[in-house]
């Protein structure tokens, strides 16, 4: 892996020298609304690396919030009537720049998910491939930031394909594969910068993680049975203020619900895929009429111990959280899965749970 360094004076051409090769996304200030997200970049645009986050996270560039999965005609004079066809999908090389390293984590757990032995989801597995990852590491982690506790961290090369470090008048780029050395090549990023590159960056990286203060803990949830967690005193107070507006599920980089409907013009037709969410009480309900979690107080449970319980259990690889903090940000009845995480893990059978009380 070698270190590379971009005076931010041949920022700008370089990226327009990968346009050629790439379709381009990165973080963007929307006007008058005063929060950045990710967007497709146009041939003079550029990614706006002050951003210091992004109210969504980038995830819908390989999951988009609709997609269209297949279509169909019911008209009879047609050699395809009752026939669904895949629409034709462009997954030319695409380039996330400016990614922060908990969101490019979130696409590994994700993947866990849509890519696995039995099963593989064409639709996010063919875009997430086609995308090569620019991040840019946080030099100044938010107090929301509990990255560091998540198997992340502010520096966290997991999932990327270049490290960018802002280091104030230049960008030092760690190259981290493959894929990272091609980006690189075609923004004519060509001068290393040494061993007092990768020195820089471990200075700052030491720095950032220093700076966080925020910290979750999982160790006991780990040892402790579902049902004992699942039984426990404590949900009514965890949920009492939420009000189900899904808003936390929407933020979330590692949340993957969707449902999948079809919509219907004349004799047209599409099957549409859409994010859901757990905290909606359509969600579950089956055609019967019946609901396993018609309740808020169900619902809320349901969320917190997939992120927590169910997929550390199953994949033994830690919560389905990254720590970027935006769900308690966004979050309009301020619930903090920090908190919530720390009643699960200290949470005794039979002892006074009501910890969000302290």
């Amino acid at each position: 892996m070698k270190v590379l360094k971009i005076d931010k004076k041949d920022w700008a051409g370089g990226i327009q020298k990968a346009h050629k090769a790439y379709r381009l996304y990165g973080p963007v200030q929307v006007k008058d609304k005063g929060f950045s997200e990710f967007q497709a970049l146009g041939p003079d645009a550029m990614p706006d690396m002050t951003a210091t986050d992004t109210r969504l996270s980038p995830k819908s560039i390989a999951f988009p919030p609709q997609e269209v999965m297949m279509v169909f005609t019911t008209d009879e004079n047609s050699e395809l009537c009752n026939q669904m066809q895949v629409p034709q999908k462009d997954y030319a090389p695409r380039a996330i720049i400016g990614i922060r390293p908990y969101d490019a984590a979130a696409f590994l757990l994700v993947k866990k998910n849509f890519d696995t032995p039995e099963y593989r989801d064409p639709y996010w597995c063919d875009a997430y491939e086609a995308c090569t990852f620019i991040g840019l590491a946080v030099n100044t982690p938010s107090a929301l930031d509990f990255s560091t506790s998540t198997k992340s961290g502010p520096f966290d090369e997991n999932g990327l394909d270049v490290l960018l470090v802002d280091t104030g008048n230049h960008y030092l780029a760690k190259i981290l594969t493959d894929k990272g050395a091609a980006f690189a090549k075609s923004a004519a990023w060509e001068t290393e910068a040494g061993a007092a590159g990768e020195k820089q960056i471990a200075e700052l990286k030491a720095s950032a993680e220093k700076q966080i203060r925020a910290t979750v803990a999982f160790d006991n949830i780990q040892r402790q049975s579902i049902m004992s967690l699942y039984e426990a005193d404590f949900w009514e107070e965890v949920a009492f203020a939420c009000i189900n507006c899904g808003t936390c599920t929407y933020v979330c980089p590692t949340c993957w619900c969707f449902d999948i409907q079809d919509e219907t013009h004349a004799k047209c037709g599409k099957r549409m895929k859409t994010w859901d969410s757990c905290m909606y009480p359509l969600f579950t309900i089956h055609t019967t009429g019946h609901n396993p979690r018609g309740t808020k107080v169900q619902r809320v449970r349901q969320r917190f111990m997939h992120k927590l319980k169910y997929f550390l259990d199953k994949y033994e690889d830690g919560i389905m959280c990254v720590g970027c903090g935006r769900c308690i940000r966004s979050c309009p009845v301020n619930i903090d899965i920090r908190k919530v995480c720390d009643i699960m893990n200290s949470y005794s059978a039979g002892a006074d749970t009501c910890a969000l009380k302290k």
